[in-house]
């Protein structure tokens, strides 16, 4: 249980590679590497945005795949290519006025921990660094890329009595 008061949380970012993906990547034939996905991560992530919970990726990754994958579940926040995670989250705040302590922040590793020191809830996958686990109010039950996102999603929609409150819970 994520012990933070979960409705505060106006919006939950995600790291991509260890959180959203597993943490090993298959390369193409091409040298491209290809990520995995969590179906359960996409159903909570686009009930989330469903429910009036702004969600984001903020990823050093730059694969438009990924891009297209989380466009597909109606994702307007996704950022690729972030070198230094800590300046995209400071734009990403400042757009949509939020608060730090309204923010929770899913890393698993170093380049996550300057964003989860800022944010009001940092939370990681069961297989995060030690580091980032040390940084994190709660530590999922679940690997990266095999449903840490949902269980946090859950939690947090569970916390504002927004899961399976309605019809829109029940499709995509």
């Amino acid at each position: 249980m994520i012990n933070y008061d979960l409705q505060k949380i106006r919006a939950i970012v995600f790291d991509l590679d260890g959180v959203l993906s597993a943490e090993t990547i298959t390369l193409g034939t091409d040298g491209v590497p290809c990520r995995t996905v969590n179906i359960k991560d996409g159903y909570a992530i686009q009930l989330a945005m469903k429910m009036g919970l702004r969600i984001a990726i903020i990823s050093g990754c730059r694969i438009e795949a990924v891009r297209h994958r989380y466009e597909g579940l109606g994702m307007v926040d996704i950022y690729l290519g972030a070198a230094v995670k800590v300046r995209v989250y400071e734009e990403f705040i400042a757009r949509y006025g939020l608060h730090d302590d309204e923010v929770m922040f899913m890393g698993d590793d170093i380049p996550d921990l300057e964003v989860m020191r800022r944010v009001g809830c940092p939370v990681c996958p069961h297989n995060a660094c030690a580091e980032v686990r040390e940084a994190s109010l709660y530590v999922s039950s679940y690997d990266g890329g095999y449903g840490c996102g949902r269980d946090v999603i859950e939690q947090t929609l569970k916390a504002q009595g927004k899961w399976l409150s309605d019809e829109r819970a029940f499709g995509w």
